[in-house]
């Protein structure tokens, strides 16, 4: 399989990992389009968000969860969670993720 985040999963592909848990993996995106953009990514490839409820919900809440870690991590609490499902929607990597942004990263 071509896939980007099956490649990063895998350690084929180096990220700035953030988290890790059984069933997912997070690190920051490479093009960010806000101060905090952290990807939130489930290990098993499912190409979307729709596709990963139906076959894994214990994946989804797992995600969803490590998403909201990390945005307690990284943001002041102010953070948007989303997913596109399908070009038109502006999905251009087909694994399913989560997008965790803000305008308002946690001071160091």
């Amino acid at each position: 399989m071509d896939c980007v985040f099956c490649k990063i999963v895998n350690g084929e592909i180096p990220a700035k990992l953030l988290g890790e848990t059984e069933h997912s993996i997070a690190f920051k995106d490479i093009s960010p389009r806000q101060p905090v953009h952290i990807l939130v990514v489930p290990k098993h490839h499912h190409r979307n968000v729709a596709e990963l409820a139906e076959a894994e919900p214990e994946a989804l809440v797992d995600l969803v969860r490590l998403g909201s870690k990390l945005a307690a991590e990284y943001s002041t609490g102010s953070f948007r969670l989303s997913f596109n499902t399908g070009a038109e929607a502006g999905q251009s990597v087909f694994h399913a993720h989560g997008h965790i942004t803000s305008t308002t990263p946690k001071s160091a």
